[in-house]
């Protein structure tokens, strides 16, 4: 991981296809597989920490660095609905809508300055202008 590289998604997918994500800190996921081992991920977007397998899972995390094409298919944004009061869903950003996307932008000031990319390369992506790097939104 490089210094410009921050965790967006931490996630395995085991040899069976099960896909276990941590989303926040000390947010153990664990599963028994087919095959009788324990697979475990942890660390949400703070730190990766997984179980050591004979039949090793496939690393699924998303780095800020990756493509957009992958970070809007994996990354996930919680909603409670329009309205605020409905059971949180986790969303991916690419089936977000333009104008969420933008009340994102504009009404949540506590984003890191890495996930505010994430959204403003969206918008870009949708524009069909690629992504922007990280001096075009400073």
């Amino acid at each position: 991981m490089s210094e410009l590289q921050v965790i967006l998604v931490n996630a395995i997918i085991t040899p069976d296809g099960t896909r276990l994500e941590s989303t926040h800190r000390h947010d153990f996921q664990s599963h028994i597989d087919a095959n009788g081992e324990e697979y475990f991920t942890d660390g949400g977007v703070d730190y990766t920490r997984r179980s050591v397998n004979i039949v090793p899972a496939i690393d699924a995390t998303v780095y800020s660095d990756c493509p957009h094409a992958v970070i809007r298919e994996s990354f996930k944004w919680g909603t409670y609905g329009k309205d605020g009061n409905q059971p949180l869903v986790r969303i991916p950003l690419a089936e977000l809508d333009t104008e969420h996307v933008k009340a994102i932008i504009s009404t949540q000031k506590q984003l890191s300055f890495e996930v505010r990319t994430i959204f403003v390369n969206e918008l870009a992506f949708r524009a069909g202008l690629g992504r922007l790097s990280y001096p075009d939104i400073v």
